[in-house]
């Protein structure tokens, strides 16, 4: 079986019994990945006792909009204070917008915030503080012992709601029947 060699814009979805608890049951969007490195957002983890306003207010950011109870996301371990914005193409920060596939961009910027904030947001966005990183061949590794299944993203696994589901949603939507599935797998 032959590997994809770039996964940037596929989803990491974690098989049960992973090894890593920061990792139990997540989904990750990858926004990069070459055989140096691969980094990516866990999309379904909201932090709590944190909401975009909260982030906005301390970052004395000026508001059209408000976004009181918007979710920020738990984006992964590394550089937990730093925030990235996963947004649809509609928004584009000069020099800081990176393409993670034809729709979608990811950007790290006070700007991006200040757009979110203004009357013209981004058709489309989500907050993540931290992300998953992987050195060279890392994750190749970690996809060969079966500790991820990849798959397409779709908007609600990005951009939805329900966290909680994401995972079994993205699950099922690969046609997995959880009944079957094991935490410990073997390769032929």
């Amino acid at each position: 079986m032959q590997m994809e060699t770039d996964l940037t814009g596929k989803l990491l979805i974690a098989m049960p019994g992973i090894g890593d608890p920061r990792f139990d049951r997540t989904v990750i969007l990858v926004c990069a990945h070459s055989p140096d490195f691969a980094m990516g957002l866990v999309v379904n983890r909201p932090m709590d006792g944190i909401d975009l306003q909260t982030v906005i207010d301390q970052m004395d950011i000026p508001q059209e909009t408000v976004l009181d109870g918007v979710t920020v996301l738990e984006g992964g371990p590394v550089a937990a204070e730093r925030g990235f914005v996963l947004h649809t193409d509609d928004v584009i920060c000069d020099g800081a917008t990176m393409e993670v596939d034809d729709e979608l961009c990811m950007t790290a910027t006070r700007e991006i915030l200040a757009a979110i904030a203004s009357a013209t947001p981004p058709r489309k966005f989500v907050m993540a503080l931290g992300y998953a990183g992987w050195g060279a061949g890392q994750l190749e590794r970690e996809l060969a012992q079966n500790a991820w299944l990849v798959g397409a993203p779709d908007a609600d696994l990005i951009f939805g709601e329900a966290h909680e589901h994401k995972w079994r949603h993205a699950l099922t939507r690969m046609g997995v029947d959880l009944s079957r599935l094991q935490s410990d797998a073997g390769n032929a």
